[in-house]
């Protein structure tokens, strides 16, 4: 039987404090989601003055970007690049902005952010998620 790490409240605060940050620092009001390895929301916080709509948008950029395994704007690339087929796929949040959160080579959730340029977006999730990876 294998085993692997999973996010407790403890990195789930780390994650958006470290997000948060970031995004405060910067002067850019965003959506926060983290998700686990399946997707499911874990937590999310909306700073003041970002759109309503941000907090659907970063959690299906976490989804995303938890369950393919890989950073979200892969799939815009993707996209982008004329592999439309792409478009049927069961996911949502094809857009820059969604992060996986990778500990010991394994997936363990998600960081999703908008409100602000995509390359923002995955900027802000980037700390997130390298608040727990230890990835800077």
């Amino acid at each position: 039987m294998q085993t692997k790490a999973v996010l407790s409240i403890l990195e789930i605060t780390s994650i958006l404090q470290a997000a948060r940050s970031e995004a405060e620092r910067n002067q850019w009001a965003v959506a926060i989601a983290v998700v686990d390895d399946g997707g499911h929301p874990l937590a999310l916080l909306r700073l003041d003055g970002c759109a309503p709509i941000g907090s659907h948008i970063a959690t299906e950029k976490a989804r995303t970007s938890a369950i393919g395994r890989r950073e979200s704007k892969q799939y815009e690339d993707m996209i982008n690049s004329g592999r439309t087929a792409f478009l049927s796929a069961p996911l949502v949040g094809t857009l820059e902005g969604g992060v996986p959160i990778v500990v010991n080579g394994q997936v363990v959730g998600a960081v999703g952010v908008s409100g602000v340029k995509a390359d923002q977006d995955a900027q802000i999730a980037k700390a997130g998620a390298d608040s727990v990876t230890g990835a800077a």
